[in-house]
This record gives structure tokens, C-alpha cells and sequence, in this order.
């Protein structure tokens, strides 16, 4: 069964989502952690150039070790679970949790056994979700039947917050919007795409503001239920 999935995204009132880049400077920033404990998700997902901002090690060594290309678990009794999109295996972690929620590697078939043997030794988990693209649908039907999770919250970056909207599987957008604005170049977005993909079009049916609430300092808080066409997560 698919977890009810939650896109919950910090940005500036034109879309982009480095505050660092924001004017003016701190304009409601601190936010986004509280909000995050508040949706109680038993799991989230970033993808790889997020990931890779709480990397500490290195590529992992050569080996000669041979894995099975089956999903593989250090844990499975974690309140919360950190996911990250890494389909190639390019993430060298040096640690196994994120603020103590361990991590999960969502990987596609032709990652080198090598960083599969680097993984094991750091007590990452990881699961397979693909043999060469990461199906996005299937990574959610593995963590719903692998580890339990029923409410998921997808947190970017900009392309893997687009891939999922893209694919139809976000339920709810939870939008804190900053008094800022970033007005140039470079910026990533809230949702946006590779170029292969940049003309896909999301199959939402009907966008819903379910309630808008006022955080201080001219933050808000807006929630919307997203229809997405039935037949997009099948397709």
C-alpha cells in the first residue's frame, strides 16, 4: 500500500529554496525543522545533491566481493527512516543515521558492488528500486512493505521533489513561505526537473488549499491537498 505522501518545502515568495541567497537575509528560516517534527512522518526523502551536503566520507575502494541485488537492511525498528535517491551509488556516507534517523539508499541495479560492500560497512541500509532508472512507485510500495511506513515526507532537493510530482504520488504540499525574495539566476525551485523531463507535466486533477496559518514575522504556512490523476502512478 502507498504511504500518504507529504511534500513539505521552505521558500522565498518566488519559488527558490537557498535562504543563504534570500534578501532580506534570516527572513524566517528557522521554521522548516519545526513544521517537519510537527507532520510526523515515519520516514523522508531527499535526493542525491541533498544527500550529498550530509555526506562525510569518501567514494568508497574497489573490492572484490560480489552482492546479490537485493534490498539490504542494518535496521528495521527506527521511529523515523532519512531516505535518499542515490541511483547510481555516487554517495560515500561516513556515517549511518541523519540527526540520528538512519539512512536508506534508494539505488538502481547497476550501482559497483563496491559501494554496496561500503554501505554494509557503514550499516547503511539500501533497497533496489530499478535496474538502471529509479521508479519512484516502487521505492514507496518497498518502504511501505519493508520497513512499515505510512506517512512519508518528500524534501527535496527541486528535481526529486519534481519526479515525485511528476510520477502523481504526492497527496499534500506544505509550502513555508518566507517575507524574501532571491530574484536571480542559479536558484533552485520548489519543484523543477532534469532536461530530459522538462516537458513532463504533472497529472494534478484539483489543488486544494486546506488551511493557511501564520507562523510570525510575516511566514506563512500554506497546506494543499493535491488530486492527481488515478492512472499517473500506474503509467
Amino acid at each position: 500500500m502507498k504511504p500518504y505522501v507529504i511534500c513539505l518545502m521552505h521558500s522565498s515568495l518566488d519559488g527558490r529554496t537557498h535562504p543563504s541567497r534570500w534578501r532580506p537575509k534570516e527572513a524566517g528560516t528557522d521554521w522548516f525543522e519545526k513544521i517537519h517534527d510537527e507532520l510526523g512522518g515515519d520516514a523522508w526523502v531527499i535526493g542525491r545533491v541533498t544527500g550529498a551536503e550530509f555526506a562525510k566520507g569518501k567514494p568508497y575502494p574497489t573490492t572484490e566481493a560480489t552482492f546479490p541485488r537485493e534490498n539490504w537492511f542494518a535496521r528495521r525498528d527506527a521511529k523515523t527512516y532519512g531516505v535518499v535517491l542515490d541511483a547510481q551509488g555516487k554517495i560515500g556516507w561516513g556515517r549511518s543515521d541523519i540527526g540520528g534517523d538512519p539512512i536508506v539508499v534508494v539505488l538502481t541495479e547497476r550501482v559497483p558492488d563496491s559501494h554496496l560492500a561500503g554501505l554494509r560497512g557503514e550499516g547503511v541500509s539500501y533497497i533496489f528500486a530499478g535496474k538502471a532508472e529509479i521508479d519512484l512507485a516502487l521505492t514507496l510500495d518497498i518502504l511501505a512493505r519493508e520497513l512499515g511506513v505510512k506517512r512519508l515526507l518528500v524534501e527535496g532537493g527541486g528535481v526529486a521533489n519534481g519526479a515525485f510530482l511528476r510520477a502523481g504520488l504526492i497527496d499534500e504540499f506544505n509550502l513555508i513561505l518566507s517575507p524574501a525574495i532571491d530574484g536571480a539566476k542559479g536558484a533552485p525551485f520548489v519543484f523543477d526537473s532534469t532536461e530530459v523531463d522538462s516537458d513532463r507535466r504533472a497529472p494534478i486533477t484539483a489543488l486544494t488549499l486546506e488551511s493557511m496559518r501564520e507562523l510570525g514575522g510575516g511566514v506563512l504556512l500554506l497546506r494543499y491537498l493535491i488530486k492527481n490523476d488515478p492512472q499517473a502512478a500506474s503509467r
